[in-house]
């Protein structure tokens, strides 16, 4: 644990002085060309691909407690593709507005997007009439991403050239910001699930184990699962806006540190939030240093990472079910 700490806090220290232009600590407080990058670009961006992240990772971490499944991610909610539908309608149809002074109008309309997904699962629940396991919310979130996913195409078929460009760079994942005011709306999503991960530590070490022995020792198994799902969905939406949908973190990360401090979700619930940070800010270095003076969006290269982790994972899973056979 403590060197996850360590090293995620390392990451976020020396991430802003890598770059083309190689700066030092004592450029922060330079006037010149240097200290604008510093203070304008570099910190800002690190602090918001560590906070993006931790949340990532957090929400994962709860997203596979709650499914029982190692396999599982927040990616699968359907909230990054209904925040996608929503940030295509903004540029489709050149929105313009700021909500709050912290969002532009594309940030706006993305989590908009990301609450009408969860809205949409929120409504198939009810009319199914009632409780809801969890393998029918699972595949409520499959449904509606599926849903958004086809009319994210539809509108970006009839889209002109810049803005299908536009429409599909976002969809990439990103992590680009001037100043601090992005944090705005991403430090929020991080608290809300901190705090509810933290707070809700027990019942998922019990719902882990199974609805019926959660039910025994006295935990309300749906409310808890609502209550969490929301709050997934909330921080997921949140970061979708700020930085577009960045895929894998929350399945790589919380599985890592699951394999390292074991599945006690009080300390799993610290080390994904700094393991996930550190990750996304190392791959967000790469991303604009490894092709510069190209950059590549970040969310190209964790789905990358990602899609083979999950592969091992999947093969690493085979042969275990092999050796009892």
């Amino acid at each position: 644990m403590p060197s996850i700490i360590v090293l995620s806090l390392v990451c976020l220290a020396t991430a802003p002085f890598i770059g083309m232009q190689s700066l030092s600590l004592a450029d922060i407080a330079d006037e010149g060309s240097g200290g604008r990058i510093l203070r304008e670009l570099r910190i800002p961006r690190a602090l918001l691909g560590w906070t993006t992240g931790a949340t990532l990772s957090l929400c994962g971490m709860v997203f596979q407690a709650l499914f029982r499944n190692s396999l599982a991610s927040p990616d699968m909610l359907g909230v990054s593709t209904g925040a996608a539908f929503g940030a295509v309608v903004s540029i489709r149809y050149g929105l313009s507005f700021t909500l709050f002074g912290l969002l532009s109008s594309l940030s706006a309309c993305s989590f908009l997007g990301a609450m009408a997904a969860v809205a949409t699962i929120c409504a198939a629940w009810r009319l199914r009439g009632g409780g809801i396991s969890e393998g029918t919310l699972l595949l409520s979130g499959v449904a509606v991403s599926f849903l958004f996913s086809s009319l994210n195409m539809i509108l970006q078929y009839g889209g002109g050239y810049v803005d299908t460009f536009r429409m599909m760079r976002w969809s990439m994942g990103g992590i680009q910001t001037v100043g601090f005011s992005s944090l705005g709306a991403a430090v929020p999503a991080m608290l809300l699930i901190l705090f509810m991960a933290a707070a809700f530590s027990r019942e998922l070490d019990l719902m882990v184990c199974g609805e019926e022995i959660a039910m025994s020792r006295g935990v309300q198994v749906e409310r808890v699962r609502w209550l969490l799902f929301l709050a997934v969905s909330l921080s997921v939406g949140m970061n979708v806006a700020v930085c577009g949908p960045i895929g894998f973190v929350g399945l790589v990360a919380p599985h890592i540190c699951r394999s390292l401090v074991g599945a006690d979700h009080a300390r799993l619930c610290v080390a994904s939030l700094f393991f996930g940070g550190g990750f996304l800010v190392l791959c967000d270095t790469a991303a604009r240093t490894l092709w510069a003076p190209a950059e590549i969006p970040v969310g190209v290269l964790t789905s990358c990472i990602g899609s083979a982790f999950f592969l091992w994972l999947l093969i690493a899973r085979g042969r275990r079910n092999d050796r009892w056979r």
